[in-house]
């Protein structure tokens, strides 16, 4: 099966985040009101293949804790969908 992976890495919450300060200050100077604990980060998408949903959401944890973060200053959020298989043509 194919899963499309969807990984939100940012900083952990006591971590300062400047790149997250100046785009609230930006929206602030834009008349944005009223936005609040701005953070930026990364997002990740992917397809794996894996023999079912448990097995995907093992490997791409593994991805993360090995590789997608820095585990000092970083979390992580996984999002997994299976992909749907094409519909079959018959003649």
């Amino acid at each position: 099966m194919i899963f499309d992976l969807a990984i939100a890495v940012t900083l952990k919450p006591v971590v300062n985040d400047p790149q997250g300060l100046v785009v609230r200050s930006g929206l602030e100077q834009l008349g944005f009101d009223g936005v609040s604990d701005v953070r930026v980060g990364k997002y990740i998408q992917l397809k794996l293949e894996a023999d079912d949903e448990d097995a995907a959401r093992v490997k791409a944890t593994q991805m993360c804790e090995q590789l997608l973060r820095n585990p000092v200053i970083e979390d992580y959020r996984i999002g997994l969908e299976m992909q749907l298989e094409p519909a079959a043509t018959g003649a």
